[in-house]
């Protein structure tokens, strides 16, 4: 159970690219003082935590509905997953545009800076691989820690960027997308493997 806690909550953290997270949070929330700013960690934090939970306990009924292949729809988050692991490495970074005055909190910042589709398909994924009840327990207690450590990271926005600086937080940005890459890889080749009855 040890163990497989600490491998669910660090694959959700580098997941939700947390120091991406960071730098754009910081980016988007330049105008705000430092009680405007630590709210709206709060309430971005609160909101990604509700997606990814919602993803997780739920997301398989997409397939029921549809008619997704689970193993298909595991192929197709690896790739999206690889997509913005690449976007992370190269420094990418979408300019979003906020309306004065705008909520952030779910969108952009919950969806789809924290939670982009790669890390909901991922996670819609590790939802319906794990059906025992206990084990599913402990996955959500993973996944909680690893939101709060990104809302953790959010709150202390102003230290970490005056301690690291832009390029720190660029470094630290590029070294999650190659993480990621490797998790985009592991999730393809798995969906693959089970999709011709390898696994």
């Amino acid at each position: 159970m040890a163990n497989q806690f600490v491998n669910t909550y660090l694959t959700i953290f580098f997941l939700l690219t947390p120091f991406f997270a960071t730098s754009m949070f910081i980016s988007l929330t330049q105008s705000f003082d430092g009680r405007g700013r630590m709210r709206m960690a709060a309430q971005t934090t609160a909101a990604a935590l509700v997606v990814v939970l919602v993803m997780f306990l739920w997301g398989g009924s997409i397939f029921r509905v549809l008619g997704i292949d689970v193993y298909c729809f595991q192929i197709g988050a690896g790739v999206l997953l690889f997509l913005t692991a690449v976007s992370l490495v190269r420094g990418g970074k979408e300019d979003l545009k906020v309306a004065e005055g705008e909520d952030i909190s779910l969108v952009p910042l919950a969806i789809p800076v924290i939670a982009g589709p790669g890390t909901i398909g991922t996670l819609v994924v590790m939802g319906s691989d794990i059906s025992a009840a206990g084990r599913k327990a402990v996955a959500i207690c993973a996944i909680v820690a690893a939101v709060l450590t990104v809302g953790v990271l959010l709150l202390t926005a102003n230290r970490l960027e005056k301690l690291l600086g832009a390029k720190g937080l660029s470094a630290l940005t590029k070294i999650t997308g190659l993480v990621l890459s490797a998790l985009a890889a592991q999730v393809v080749f798995g969906g693959v493997r089970n999709y011709l009855g390898m696994g």
